[in-house]
């Protein structure tokens, strides 16, 4: 009977807890309550420390509850809710936290043994406080932009109340929602941080001329080479009075070299050609010629400009000169330099020039086996020129030089028994034109003597002509006129020379990219000295170059020559087709 009554009043215990416990529990799921939750969003991040803490939480209330089940007579205290996140209680009107009573109230420091330093709960924004906060931030915003603009800022913050504006000073930023890779997509992108298109995919730039040579670079110098393969096929292989047709090979080498320094500058140009006889008559000479200049500035304004050159052809067939009866005709070698210093003072231009060229004629090698010395042809002339000009514009500078110079022959008495050696004088007037690439050049006429020291034989004098233009009318044209005046002597009998006045005037133009025309007309007039003999030298060419890509193509020119003269046994005419192959780099 004793035994009994201990069981009954435990199990009336066990209900009477049973029943409280499901009377709170009911009681707190009836008693009204903001949606705080709604009003806060939960996704966000959620940090390794923050998972920690709530498994140390979920270990701890474990422990506690097997620790009060090995106890007689004690009854497990309902497990009290603990946020996972500060700020996800309700607050009262000062906007702090508060005990409801509730499971879902928030652990204090005593239920928690294991808290040393319990860290407080965070205030957390009312939704009033949130509103205030925003226009807070709105009104900063238009204070900033209209103090950039120079406007008076709108104050939006005069309608908050005192109790208002000590809640918000209290507030923080703590419980501001976490960025998300949602949230993230949903920010304005800064416009400076666009992502830039890939180099491959940006436009070029068009090149002016996408079939030019690209250079091979050696040393401190671009060479840009030209390799020219073909066969011509001509009326006249020698362009002489007795000239007959052949089929030859023609090869052309050309290069030209200019420096990347950065100061002064140097340029090289040269070319050769090798003609051989496939079928007809017989040909086989090669000519060529290399030029060099180079540009160095000095101190106090002054400009130097130094040349040199070197050539080497057969002598014409068609020269005055000519020697008949010869297997081929002798070679004649050139050697000339030059050194210019230029100087400007104001619009005063200002230049002087020395210049050295020294001819050399080969023995001529004749039909019946006898090799016939041309010694006595070798000469040298030295000159030096001044020249004086005033630049009215950019464009224009009109110009006057003077010329005196001496020629040398090596053999101071000729075979024929002639003193050949002279005295040179010349006076110029020109015009040089700098309208950039649309007309550049000079242009000059004068008069030249040169006096020979034999006074048996008259002196060579004559008006001279000048000129070196270039010209383009329009993009991709360029037209070229040249012009020059040239003093040949002589060693025929009781004759002094001729004056040779020669004219060229080309065209060159580029059709397509790939597709370039020029065209070229000459014209030579010869006039001796001491008699009424003339030559007369009339050429015109034409040709396309078809460019097959940026190294090869095809290339044709034509061409037509005639000569005739007073004299005997010079006229001639020549015209021939060219058809090859050009290479460059």
């Amino acid at each position: 009977m004793s035994k009994a009554q201990p069981e009954k009043k435990k199990g009336r215990k066990g209900k009477t807890v049973c029943a409280l416990l499901l009377a709170t529990s009911i009681f707190a799921l009836l008693r009204p309550a903001l949606p705080y939750a709604q009003e806060t969003e939960l996704r966000g991040e959620v940090s390794e420390s923050a998972i920690l803490d709530d498994q140390q939480r979920k270990a701890r209330q474990m422990s506690m509850a097997s620790s009060q089940a090995t106890t007689p007579g004690a009854t497990a205290p309902a497990p009290t809710y603990q946020p996972a996140s500060p700020g996800a209680v309700p607050d009262d009107d000062t906007g702090t936290a508060t005990a409801t009573g509730s499971i879902f109230d928030p652990p204090t420091a005593d239920d928690d043994p294991f808290a040393d330093n319990p860290t407080p709960v965070p205030p957390r924004r009312s939704a009033s406080a949130r509103q205030r906060a925003a226009d807070e931030d709105k009104a900063e915003d238009e204070a900033a932009d209209n103090k950039k603009t120079k406007k008076t800022p709108v104050d939006t913050t005069s309608t908050a109340t005192t109790d208002d504006t000590d809640t918000a000073e209290t507030d923080q930023d703590t419980n501001r929602r976490a960025v998300t890779i949602d949230s993230a997509d949903r920010l304005q992108l800064d416009p400076g941080a666009e992502r830039a298109e890939a180099i491959e995919g940006q436009d070029k730039k068009a090149e002016d001329d996408p079939f030019a040579a690209t250079g091979i670079k050696l040393g401190s110098f671009v060479i840009r080479p030209t390799l020219e393969q073909g066969l011509t096929a001509t009326s006249n292989a020698d362009s002489s009075n007795g000239g007959k047709s052949a089929l030859l090979s023609e090869t052309t080498l050309r290069f030209n070299a200019v420096s990347d320094w950065a100061e002064n500058s140097a340029v090289i140009d040269g070319y050769g050609t090798f003609r051989n006889t496939v079928s007809g008559q017989k040909i086989n000479e090669g000519r060529g010629r290399i030029d060099g200049t180079l540009n160095v500035d000095l101190d106090n304004d002054l400009r130097a400009i130094a040349k040199l050159g070197y050539e080497i052809a057969p002598e014409s067939a068609s020269s005055p000169d000519a020697i008949a009866g010869v297997n081929s005709q002798p070679i004649r070698q050139t050697i000339d330099g030059s050194l210019a210093v230029e100087k400007d003072a104001g619009k005063m231009r200002f230049a002087l020039t020395g210049a050295v060229s020294h001819d050399i004629y080969g023995d001529a090698k004749l039909s019946n086996g006898t090799v016939l010395s041309q010694k006595d042809r070798d000469s040298t002339l030295y000159t030096a020129t001044l020249r004086t000009g005033y630049e009215i514009s950019p464009a224009i500078t009109p110009f006057a030089e003077v010329e005196v110079g001496r020629r040398l022959y090596d053999l101071r008495v000729d075979s024929s028994g002639f003193e050949r050696s002279s005295t040179r004088l010349g006076a110029r007037a020109g015009v040089e034109l700098d309208m950039g690439e649309k007309l550049a050049g000079e242009f000059s006429a004068g008069w030249l003597r040169e006096a020979i020291d034999d006074a048996r034989l008259p002196a060579i004098s004559g008006a001279t002509v000048n000129a070196d233009l270039k010209w383009s009318p329009e993009r991709g044209t360029t037209i070229g006129l040249t012009g020059q005046t040239t003093v040949e002597g002589t060693t025929t009998a009781d004759q002094s020379g001729d004056i040779l006045y020669s004219g060229r005037l080309t065209g060159e133009r580029q059709i397509r990219a790939n597709l370039t025309g020029n065209a070229a007309l000459g014209a030579d007039w010869r006039d001796y000295v001491g008699s009424d003999g003339h030559d007369l030298t009339l050429s015109a060419e034409a040709g396309l170059t078809w460019w097959l890509n940026r190294y090869a193509g095809l290339t044709t020119r034509v061409r037509t020559e005639k000569q005739t003269s007073n004299l005997e046994g010079r006229d001639y005419t020549a015209n021939s087709i060219f058809l090859g192959v050009k290479v460059q780099r």
